[in-house]
């Protein structure tokens, strides 16, 4: 077994969200977790809105961007229309069809 190559394995100090902190052993000095045995619901028998990372906010903030970018989307397709219908076309006189052309030649 190689020598050396192990992190050092040092007294870790924990704080909780819910603002429990505790000590134990790890690699890392400080540790922060969201959920700890104090406030979980599983230990706790209350129920909890879990949101982890922040998802539910981070959902919300999407769903709004994508409306504000659909509405954009919509205003710059009307602004376009009207500009659209209101510019002269080349041709003089529409292209007749020819079912139209045999009949006016008979």
């Amino acid at each position: 077994m190689k020598t050396a190559i192990h992190p050092e394995y040092i007294e870790s100090h924990v704080r909780c969200t819910c603002g429990n902190e505790f000590t134990t052993r790890s690699t890392a000095p400080e540790i922060s977790i969201e959920i700890c045995s104090n406030c979980h619901p599983f230990y706790t028998g209350k129920q909890k809105l879990v949101d982890t990372g922040g998802r539910v906010e981070r959902f919300k903030r999407r769903a709004a961007k994508r409306a504000a970018d659909q509405r954009v989307e919509q205003a710059e397709a009307a602004a376009a229309q009207p500009a659209e219908a209101a510019a002269p076309t080349t041709a003089s006189a529409p292209p007749e069809s020819a079912e139209a052309a045999e009949t006016a030649e008979a």
